[in-house]
This record gives structure tokens, C-alpha cells and sequence, in this order.
């Protein structure tokens, strides 16, 4: 060891005086009491007070200069220098080379331990070789000075810039975070270094037990954000709001599966960077979360950077979806899972639907507002709706991290795209299946063939449901009337017999009763499908779990029922006598006509006499005629709906929106027809209240043949009376 110090330059002068300093000092040892011979640190200042007193060292130059009020200050500042710098020979100078290291831990064995932290220090007893794993790095060597002073790099004060001494860049981070920021402000509950580097966290500590620190690492944040009613309190997350994070699929995947890749709370709010998601820089904000995602998920961050969302978020538009807009924050669940909000079931209604039905979006960006309900009043949408787990959603159509404008040649939705688009759910589309418009409306200049149709409906909806419920309406309060005033004695009474009148055969009240349950059975399940949230509906879920998965099958079983009663009515009217009767009795006349306008004037008293109707009055004819009607247009309609998918490329898409909003509105004005006109003249029409049995027991009175049908009444009683005659007069021949 090479000393170089100026102050033993000039020791070496002045050999004698040397020599009598050292007669002196062995004379102290001899005589003088160890108290007193013991070297003290006035001794060992006499050189190393020299701030230029240095020593070469592995080839570097190395200072041996100690200030004195520094040391005189420090905690150490009672003891000796001996007490620490041990195992040399004090009165050799220069000393030894190789000088015993200052072994702190001889003094603060116990408190090694609390450095768990940097498990180098545990390791090296505190006697590492490099700047960041021994004592006096972080502690100093003669300015050791105790925690709650102020020139202690321990003090609150001091704490990120000593810890920043070795660790430069995680401290710059800290600093400018929520933490850093709130620490700087003196916020009494803010974290610093020590105190959640105060248990080890780090790779170093547990190895390749990924799963273990990442669980450690959860644990101490939670310390604060959920288990610190003080934090809690003052921090925007709520408790639920964290908690969910343990029923996620990250969640689930670390701590139920174990597996080390799922994302914790510092793979997306890193360690020492933390800050807020609204500030730009921050790894959540919205507009850096497919970055925080991608890290985990690449393949799905280079599709969403290429989609229509991706680019906007790219340009930092807020109004664009990021990863958590769709996914969820904390409470990221499973696609699968019924309850995530990109479910198969849930994705259109609660991830596009917000977005894409929004107004202000709409006019922002010159969008569609009406996209969403285009598609929840699509065959796709209402079987959505009810359940369905195979018919397409919006993501379906429009991919799902890949979403692109239909101008794009890459697009799902693109024009030169849409035969692969649909055949994937429909193997053998064509061109022109994909004819029509997608996201259809009833309005002009959308599709002006199914505007034409809908006004065209609602109009004979107005007019023929409002035509027939005033007409049942003055027909009621006539009835009624009369009725009270025969109750009353102001009006006389007819008398009639008890005689019962052939009104349906059995033959006829089957195929009554066959059409009946079949309609009934078409209109519930039909409905079911247009309105699968309503609370009838919801009921026979309730009921019957499956009811919507065989929905479409009872529905076409109910129309095969109605197309085979209608045909075998056809074979009726066509091949048997009574049949054919039938149809010719149904048949309209200019007397229907007349009727119509003499029941009116009637009903409204201006006329006092009632028209004396025949076997099927003009009310029964037009129920008979529209039936007909009602069953060719929807069986047509049904057939074309039903037959679409099997022959795909025979019919547009345009083709099949006609016969469905045909189909809808005929089944409106069909149901609506019966409710209101035929349910009026068999229940709740006066003259047969509480209900006609002609359907069930095929007779009526003799009295309800009067009031309903007294020409035929009196044709069956000029004919019985014709044939009594005749049976008279051939008994007074015999």
C-alpha cells in the first residue's frame, strides 16, 4: 500500500523527534494505564484529517480523509475509531495493505434483518463489494446519522433521493407519480420506498416463483387500496370495484390456476410509475390500454391496431373504444361466461349498442343512429334476444378486434366480402343472397318496397281494425239497449221455441277446431319470437326454460297443422255436397252490401227496422274471406321465410325481408281481426253472451237463430212447414 500524504512528507524530516515520540509512547504502554495508552481518535485524526491524504488501491486513488465534525455529529460519534477499524497495527504507518472490512453487523446483527429488502445485504452480511449490497452505501461510513434526523438519508425527507442514489430510474418514475407527487406533499399516508420495498418483491427475492411474487406484490397493494380504511377512503377505486378483480379471468387464472402469465396490478399500473388513467401518460388511460393489453396479448393488439377503432384510439380520439370499454377493468371475465359483457349474447346490446345508438355519436361522425335497432328487430337480433346461442351478433358480421368500415377491401362487411361473411353461418351463399340491405328500415329512401308495404298495412290496420271495432261498438250499445228495454217490459218479448238448429257438423267443427289451435299456437310463437324480452314472455321462460329453443320448431309444426286443414278444406268444399253449399252460401252479394249500411243505420237509429239477415251474414262472410286470404298470404310468406337458408341463391335477402314484413303485419291485422270482430260476435256479443257453443256443440237456439239469422230461420220453417203439408196431404190420400 502506497501512502501519499504531505503530513508524513514532513514527519520524515525530522527522524530524531520521530524516534523520541516512539521512546515516549513505550514508555506508555509500560508505566500509563491501558485507559489511558489505548489509541484515541485525536490520534488517527492526526493524518486523516488531511483532506488530501489518499492511498492507491487496485489501481485507483482513494481518499483516507474523515471530517471530524462530520463524525462528531453522526451517531457514532461516542465511539472510537478502533471500535469499528479493527484487526491492524495502529503505530504501523502506513498500516497493513490489507486492512479488516468494518463489519457493521457486529454491532447491528439484529437489525440485519430488517433489510430483507435486498437480499444481497442478507447475503453478504452487509459486507458486499458493490455500491448497492453493503451497509454503508445506503447508511454513509462517518456521517451515520439516526432516522429522525434531518441530514439522515432515511429521514422522510431524504428517503427517495438516497434510495434514488443507486436506483436512478425507478426513482425519476416514482417521482413523478400519484405516489411521488403525494409523498412530496408530505400526505402522511402516501408510500415510499422503504415502505413497500420493506418485504421482498422482486425477481432477485423469489426466483423463477413468478406466481408467488406476483401474488406478494397483489397483496401489497391491497394493503392500502382495500385493506386501509384510510386509503380507501380517500382513493377513487371502491372496494368492489377491486374486489372483482379476484373473480376475473386474470384473477382466476393466478391465483386459482397458477399461472404466473396472468396479469396483476403492476402488469398494468407498473411499479413506480404509478398514475391516474386520466392522466395521458399513464399506462391505463384509455388510449394507452391497447399498449398495457398488447403486452400480454400482441396478436390481438396488432388486429385492433388496424381496425376502425384501434386507428382512432392511435390518433387519441376518446370517443374510440379501448380494450376496457369493452372488457371491463378489474372485472374482466371470461367471453364465455355469461355474465361478461362480451358474452355471445350480451356483446350487442351492452358493448355496440351504447355507442352506436348514441345520438351525439351519430351526428359527431355521421353515423347511423339506428344501427342497434335495425339489428334487435332482425331475425338475428330477436333470436338473440330469445335466447338463441347460434344465430350472429353484431361481432359475428363485423369481426371483433378486426372491426373495419365496409369501404375497406378488407373488411368483413365489404361487398366483395359478404358471400364469405355469410356463408360462414350459411354454407352456400351467393351473391344473391347477400342482395338487400343489411341494417334494413321501413323508411323511403331506405327500401321504398318495404316503406310501400308497412304504410300500406298500417293504413289497413287503422282502417279495417277501427272500421270493425266502431261497428261492434254501436252494435254492443244497440244490442244492449234493447235488451234492457225487454228487461224493462217496454218492449214485448218474441216468444220462441226450444228447437235446435244445425249449425256445424262434426266434420266441420274439427277442421274449426284444428285451425283454431294452430292459429293460436302460430300467433303465440310468432310473437314470442318479435317480442322475446316482453312479460308474457318471460313468464312461459319462467315456466318452461326451453320454451324459446323449440319455438321455431312448434311454430312450424302449427303452420304444417294449418296448411293441411286448409288444404283438406279445399277437398271439402270442392267434393262434397254440403261443401260446396257452403261455399255458395258464402259467397258476397249485393245484399251483403245492403246489409252492411241497414245494420249501420239501424245501430245509429235511423232506421227502426233491423235487416233480416240470411244463414251467413256479411259479418261472417268477410271473417270466412279474410280467413282465406289471411292463410294464403301467410302460408306464402311462411314457406318463402322458411325455405330461404335451404335454398340459398334462389332468393335475396330483399326477397326474404318483403315476405317477413308481410308476414309480421298480416299477422297483426290477422290476430287483431280475430280479437276484435269474431271474439266480439261469438263472446261478447249480447245476443249470445257468456258465448256461442255452435263450435263445440254444433246447434243454436231457436232464439239465436232469430235474433242472428232469421231468413234462414224462416226458410228452415217455411220448408218444415212444406213438408208437414206434404206429409199431410199424402195421408189424407191414403
Amino acid at each position: 500500500m502506497a501512502l501519499k500524504s504531505s503530513s508524513y512528507e514532513k514527519l520524515r524530516c525530522f527522524p530524531n523527534i520521530l524516534k523520541f515520540i516512539q521512546t515516549l509512547l513505550v514508555i506508555g504502554l509500560v508505566i500509563l494505564p491501558p485507559k489511558i495508552y489505548a489509541q484515541s481518535n485525536d490520534d488517527c485524526l492526526m493524518c486523516h484529517s488531511d483532506n488530501e491524504l489518499t492511498m492507491e488501491k487496485k489501481g485507483k486513488e482513494i481518499s483516507l480523509f474523515v471530517d471530524e465534525n462530520v463524525y462528531k455529529s453522526s451517531s457514532h460519534s461516542k465511539l472510537n475509531c478502533i471500535a469499528c477499524h479493527k484487526g491492524f497495527d495502529a503505530e504501523a504507518m502506513p498500516h497493513a495493505e490489507n486492512i479488516q472490512d468494518v463489519k457493521c453487523v457486529s454491532c447491528h446483527q439484529k437489525d440485519l434483518t430488517k433489510h430483507s429488502f435486498h437480499p444481497q445485504i442478507i447475503k453478504s452480511k452487509g459486507l458486499g463489494k458493490t455500491q448497492d449490497t453493503s451497509c454503508k452505501s445506503c447508511h454513509g461510513i462517518h456521517d451515520v446519522m439516526k432516522v429522525n434526523s434531518s441530514r439522515s438519508k432515511w429521514n422522510q425527507t431524504n428517503l427517495i433521493s438516497s434510495c434514488g442514489y443507486c436506483h436512478k430510474e425507478a426513482t425519476e418514475h416514482f417521482v413523478n407519480s400519484n405516489h411521488g407527487i403525494a409523498f412530496k406533499n408530505g400526505d402522511k399516508f402516501a408510500p415510499n420506498c422503504i415502505s413497500c420495498h420493506k418485504s421482498p418483491i422482486t425477481r432477485s427475492a423469489f426466483g423463477d416463483k413468478i406466481v408467488d411474487k406476483k401474488i406478494a406484490q397483489e397483496k401489497l397493494c391491497l394493503s392500502c387500496h382495500l385493506d386501509d380504511e384510510d386509503v380507501k377512503n380517500r382513493t377513487t377505486p371502491s372496494t368492489g370495484f377491486i374486489h372483482a378483480y379476484d373473480k376475473s379471468v386474470h384473477g382466476l387464472a393466478l391465483h386459482i390456476e397458477k399461472n404466473g402469465d396472468a396479469a396483476s396490478c403492476i402488469d398494468c399500473h407498473e411499479s413506480h410509475n404509478v398514475l391516474k388513467g386520466t392522466d395521458s401518460r399513464s399506462t391505463v388511460n384509455r388510449l394507452n390500454i391497447p399498449n398495457t393489453c398488447g403486452k400480454c396479448h400482441s396478436a390481438i393488439q396488432s388486429e385492433f391496431s388496424e381496425s376502425i377503432h384501434g386507428q382512432l384510439v392511435a390518433k387519441g380520439n376518446g370517443d374510440a373504444p379501448s380494450c376496457t370499454n369493452c372488457h371491463g377493468e378489474h372485472n374482466i371475465l371470461r367471453a364465455d361466461d355469461p355474465n361478461s359483457p362480451v358474452a355471445f349474447q350480451n356483446v350487442s346490446r351492452e358493448i355496440c349498442s351504447p355507442c352506436h345508438e348514441s345520438v351525439a355519436l351519430s351526428e359527431k361522425y355521421g353515423m347511423s343512429a339506428n344501427r342497434y335497432k335495425t339489428f334487435s328487430e332482425s331475425y338475428h337480433g330477436l333470436a338473440l334476444s330469445g335466447g338463441s346461442a347460434t344465430v350472429a351478433n353484431c361481432g359475428s358480421c363485423h369481426g371483433v378486434h378486426n372491426i373495419k368500415p365496409s369501404s375497406d377491401p378488407t373488411s368483413m362487411i365489404h361487398k366483395d366480402n359478404l358471400v364469405k361473411t355469410c356463408g360462414s353461418c350459411h354454407p352456400g351463399a351467393n351473391e344473391t343472397f347477400t342482395k338487400g340491405t343489411i341494417h334494413v328500415t321501413l323508411e323511403k329512401d331506405d327500401e321504398p318496397i318495404l316503406y310501400w308495404i308497412s304504410t300500406i298495412y298500417i293504413s289497413l290496420l287503422f282502417s279495417i281494425l277501427g272500421g270493425m271495432f266502431l261497428h261492434n261498438l254501436l252494435d254492443l250499445i244497440k244490442k244492449s239497449k234493447i235488451k234492457k228495454l225487454k228487461q224493462l217490459g217496454h218492449i214485448r218479448e218474441e216468444k220462441h221455441g226450444h228447437a235446435l238448429y244445425l249449425r256445424m257438423t262434426v266434420n266441420e267443427r274439427i277442421q274449426h277446431a284444428t285451425m283454431a289451435i294452430s292459429f293460436m299456437i302460430l300467433v303465440l310463437t310468432g310473437f314470442m319470437l318479435r317480442y322475446p324480452e316482453s312479460w308474457w314472455v318471460s313468464h312461459i321462460r319462467d315456466i318452461w326454460p326451453d320454451a324459446v329453443e323449440y319455438r321455431s320448431w312448434i311454430h312450424r309444426i302449427a303452420a304444417i297443422a294449418m296448411i293441411l286443414v286448409s288444404l283438406y278444406h279445399i277437398y271439402y268444399i270442392a267434393f262434397t255436397q254440403r261443401g260446396r253449399q257452403l261455399v255458395k252460401d258464402l259467397f258476397p252479394t249485393l245484399k251483403d252490401f245492403t246489409d252492411a249500411i241497414g245494420i249501420a243505420k239501424f245501430n245509429l237509429g235511423l232506421s227502426k227496422e233491423k235487416p233480416k239477415l240470411d244463414r251467413f251474414s256479411y259479418v261472417e262472410k268477410a271473417e270466412y274471406w279474410a280467413l282465406v286470404w289471411g292463410t294464403i298470404v301467410m302460408t306464402v310468406t311462411g314457406l318463402l321465410m322458411w325455405i330461404y337458408i335451404d335454398y340459398i341463391g334462389v332468393f335475396s335477402k330483399l326477397d326474404w325481408d318483403i315476405a317477413r314484413t308481410i308476414h309480421y303485419y298480416e299477422a297483426w291485422l290477422a290476430f287483431l281481426a280475430i280479437v276484435i270482430w269474431h271474439f266480439y260476435f261469438v263472446i261478447f256479443n249480447p245476443d249470445v253472451y257468456p258465448m256461442s257453443l255452435a263450435w263445440f256443440k254444433g246447434t243454436v237456439t231457436e232464439e239465436e237463430m232469430a235474433e242472428e239469422h232469421p231468413l234462414e230461420l224462416e226458410r228452415i220453417k217455411r220448408k218444415q212447414a212444406e213438408e208437414r203439408m206434404k206429409s199431410e196431404e199424402s195421408s189424407d190420400e191414403v
